[in-house]
């Protein structure tokens, strides 16, 4: 168990200052230094926003990152990026982003850089937050390759990026980071079509050589693109065989999902710890104290508080950062209303 009953975190991704957006559009008038004091400078914002929110949990705000997981792919060799999304018009949907081609052996001799991210945030941040990383898994990072001979199906391609994930989990653990997230969205997206004892497998095996010498999450969540989520939103068939998930913490949206399915928190709750996701990131409804306090309560008739945590749905990523300041806020204020009311410090 955690340390913290009801403790707040946060999934990974926090949004990008309108500045930096702006300067990604025009690297080519920086240089080299003027990109790193830039990655610098916003990771520092996205430490502020979320320490002044008075959060648990921080992470680096995923500030070097394209999406959560879409800059992994320029660490890998074997593969020829793609250039253009093959559908630039209509309403944005996951079809436009597209998929890279493997031309080789997928490899990442240099690691996927989330080590160098996270010793990053250990330098900038205070004292106090538990710091964490997250990391994409070899199954979600799979779905924008496109198969080939040598790796005929999804799957071919994940066995191959499984020991190139863990090698990333084994590198932040000898860093020192003891809080890791492992999001594995498309298990969660299509465990009503495929085996999920057969996604539990893989995960497991990717976090195998790490478990036990820190403090393991996944997220299961349905898909965020532009507010668009992707998967049949129902946990159902993912239980109970994410039960043998080999974490600590399993983190669940609901927000979004009006808190459809909250009892199976109580079976979970008796196996791990479980975060909900109590901020709709896909919504720019500002969620007060007290409606995010009355979800707190709701989540304790179904499990004690020391197996609680909360947090956004997903990654703030897609969030304006107003809206993302101001949710977090609320976040933190309606979880210790219900603390204070539980005598828990």
């Amino acid at each position: 168990m955690k340390d913290q009953p009801l403790r707040t975190t946060v999934i990974g991704s926090y949004p990008f200052p309108g500045w930096l957006e702006f300067a990604c559009q025009h690297l080519d008038q920086f240089g080299s230094a003027d990109r790193d004091e830039m990655i610098e400078d916003a990771m520092i914002t996205a430490i502020h926003d979320q320490v002044s929110s008075g959060l648990d949990v921080i992470t680096d705000g995923e500030q070097t990152r394209l999406d959560f997981n879409l800059s992994f792919y320029g660490f890998l060799n074997g593969i020829e990026l793609e250039q253009a999304s093959p559908r630039r018009f209509g309403p944005p949907a996951h079809d436009q982003r597209g998929k890279h081609r493997v031309v080789g052996t997928l490899g990442a001799p240099e690691g996927l850089g989330a080590t160098g991210d996270f010793k990053r945030l250990q330098r900038l941040a205070p004292a106090g937050p538990t710091l964490k990383a997250s990391v994409p898994g070899p199954y979600t990072l799979s779905g924008r390759l496109i198969p080939n001979e040598q790796y005929p199906d999804r799957f071919a391609l994940t066995e191959a990026l499984l020991p190139i994930v863990r090698s990333e989990l084994e590198s932040l653990v000898a860093a020192g980071c003891r809080e890791l997230t492992v999001d594995e969205p498309s298990m969660s997206c299509y465990a009503h079509r495929e085996d999920p004892k057969r996604f539990v497998d893989l995960f497991n095996r990717t976090v195998e050589s790490v478990a036990g010498k820190c403090r393991l999450s996944t997220h299961l969540c349905f898909g965020n693109y532009k507010g668009h989520a992707v998967g049949l939103r129902r946990y159902q068939p993912m239980f109970p065989a994410f039960l043998d998930l080999n974490v600590d913490e399993l983190h669940l949206e609901m927000a979004s999902r009006e808190f459809a399915e909250l009892e199976l928190i109580q079976e979970i709750a008796t196996h791990k710890d479980v975060a909900i996701g109590i901020i709709d990131v896909k919504s720019y409804h500002i969620e007060t104290v007290e409606e995010l306090a009355q979800k707190v309560r709701a989540c304790l008739k179904f499990a004690p508080a020391e197996r609680l945590a909360f947090a956004p749905d997903c990654g703030l990523s897609q969030t304006a950062r107003w809206a993302a300041r101001a949710k977090l806020k609320n976040m933190v204020a309606g979880v210790r209303q219900v603390r204070n009311e539980l005598g828990i410090s």
